[in-house]
């Protein structure tokens, strides 16, 4: 295989709501974590065992505000990204992260309103594309 691949699929829960930052030049940056599960049973016990991985989840400009409007602590989502670390220095000791920018997205929690027809959404993060403002939920 001659190129490489950078892509993540997720499927989680966000673990708090959507936290957006708006710059002067009319873009936004939206971070949130969301939490994937994965259950085993102990062969020795019989125990089922749970472990939850978090993962932080960056949006951008558009995908952000809607994400920050339609989301909340709780609802389930599936994204596909791309990871991304990043490093920096604080108070003298360097700290890493390492992030998921969002690219699509689809929400898969029903919303129940008015507004709601109980289907899925998806969302791109596409700037040839324009996203409505008036999402079905």
């Amino acid at each position: 295989m001659a190129g490489t691949l950078n892509k993540v699929m997720l499927i989680g829960n966000l673990g708090d709501e959507v936290k957006v930052h708006y710059f002067e030049g009319g873009g936004s940056i939206g971070r949130f974590p969301i939490a994937t599960n994965e259950t085993y049973t102990n062969k020795e016990t019989g125990a089922k065992i749970t472990n939850t991985e978090w993962h932080t989840i960056v949006v951008k400009n558009k995908l952000a505000e809607i994400c920050e409007k339609y989301l909340s602590k709780g609802d389930k989502i599936y994204c596909e990204g791309k990871l991304k670390s990043r490093q920096w220095e604080q108070d003298g000791v360097k700290r890493y992260a390492t992030e998921i920018h969002v690219v699509d997205m689809t929400f898969l929690s029903a919303k129940n309103g008015p507004e709601s027809n109980q289907t899925n959404s998806q969302i791109t993060n596409n700037s040839e594309k324009e996203i409505q403002d008036d999402l079905p939920f």
